[in-house]
């Protein structure tokens, strides 16, 4: 390989970064989730828009690198141009995404980023008490904590997301206050939305949170359990206290809670669960899909438009194909082989069918190993395409299955799920 094809290659590995897009940047491709009969983001804005004004919850499912981030940027475009005021949070700011929850830090978190948001749109037009400087008062005048107890003001956000035993011994002391905190809570957002209503000089000013990356949430070790423990009892056991007056909130949750409580909706004001597959590039028969393909193909082109000077396209189908439509699955295993070609000399442009092989097995040694009784599982979700949950205490094992992706989810009509396409390979061989 030359400077010349090394330069190139470098261009190539630098435009698949894998960051969330706006739906104006010219790498975004619109559609990339959408099918004739289907287009999630659309089904939220107008779900939202035919609310009335006095607030509404909503749940986005999906895994990590499905691309909810980017369409949430999507979404709030949409609810823009419907009228709405929006402001997305993104959740990775304010929380420990690997220790347990409780409504107590996961209440702060959510009210003091919306703070934090409505001070960066108003700036100093903002005339409301922070949310920071009147929970500090709360914990006086309610908990009857003194400063001295605990770190406070400026420091309450850092310690929730970088200090595990400042977030337990916050959580200790309000396990007895839920109901004043939650109160407290509520009170500071319709503060909020009078003051937002107040400034736009629109009475009715509909208001809407997005709440992202608490899918990204998942245990570590021997706190895994209680993590995934703890965000079921979240959403299922503290619906009330998610739902806020003239606020309109979409959370994103974790792939495994759908499951797990199937009526979760219900509970938080009867909106249907939406659900954010993969791109679909595989049929529930695992014969690839190509209309998916052509999808990935148009976006890989806005990326890099002479890709083909790089890949035949069978071989971009393959790499898409065997991602499973996970687009950071998807740019890994690109990056991982322009790498590999770039750093020998003794091969030339296209990519031979070697190097592709590498990065391959590359992504699916780090599925490995399967233990026989999670492979027995796997095995079974490959043939019916269900979660098969069958006992409640299996639950962290089926959410390490969708957190180290080695189980996807796919829409075709109906929400199902397959194991990852490299995992399938293997298991055949195994076999």
């Amino acid at each position: 390989m030359n400077a010349d094809q090394q330069r190139e290659l470098k261009i190539f590995f630098r435009s698949l970064k894998d960051r969330p897009l706006e739906p104006h940047e010219p790498q975004y491709e619109p559609g990339i989730h959408q099918r004739p009969d289907d287009d999630p983001m659309e089904r939220l804005a107008t779900s939202i828009d035919w609310h009335e004004d006095d607030g509404s919850v909503h749940l986005l499912s999906g895994q990590r690198g499905a691309g909810k981030s980017t369409e949430l940027r999507r979404l709030r475009k949409l609810l823009k141009e419907m009228d709405c005021t929006v402001f997305l949070a993104d959740m990775r700011d304010y929380l420990n995404l690997t220790q347990p929850l409780e409504i107590s830090d996961f209440l702060i978190s959510v009210v003091g980023a919306l703070n934090d948001l409505v001070v960066a749109q108003y700036d100093k037009d903002f005339s409301v008490p922070s949310y920071w400087e009147r929970f500090v008062n709360f914990m006086k005048s309610e908990v009857k904590l003194e400063p001295a107890g605990i770190k406070l003001g400026a420091d309450i956000k850092a310690g929730l997301k970088q200090d595990p035993y400042f977030k337990k011994d916050l959580q200790k002391k309000l396990r007895g206050h839920v109901a004043q905190l939650s109160r407290h809570a509520h009170d500071f957002v319709a503060d909020i939305i009078a003051f937002i209503r107040k400034h736009e000089k629109v009475s009715d000013k509909k208001v809407v949170l997005l709440v992202d990356s608490v899918e990204q949430i998942r245990g570590v070790g021997e706190e895994a359990e209680n993590v995934y423990r703890s965000v079921e009892n979240l959403f299922s056991s503290h619906a009330p206290d998610l739902c806020f007056k003239d606020l309109h909130v979409v959370y994103t949750v974790p792939p495994y809670l759908p499951p797990l409580s199937p009526a979760l909706g219900r509970h938080l004001g009867g909106d249907a669960l939406v659900n954010l597959p993969n791109v679909h590039v595989r049929l529930p028969d695992g014969k690839p899909d190509p209309a998916g393909l052509a999808v990935m193909r148009n976006m890989l082109a806005r990326r890099y438009k002479t890709w083909g000077y790089v890949f035949s396209q069978a071989q971009i189908d393959r790499l898409f194909a065997n991602s499973g439509g996970d687009l950071r699955d998807a740019f890994r295993l690109l990056r991982q082989v322009l790498t590999n070609c770039g750093a020998r000399k003794d091969i030339d442009l296209p990519v031979p069918d070697s190097v592709i092989d590498e990065a391959e097995n590359a992504l699916r040694r780090e599925m490995l190993p399967i233990s026989k009784t999670d492979r027995a599982w796997l095995e079974r979700i490959s043939e019916t395409h269900q979660a098969e949950l069958q006992e409640n205490t299996d639950l962290a094992r089926l959410a390490h299955f969708f957190d180290t992706n080695l189980v996807q989810c796919f829409r075709n009509g109906k929400d199902w799920y397959d194991i990852h396409p490299l995992l399938k390979s293997h298991l055949q061989e195994q076999s």
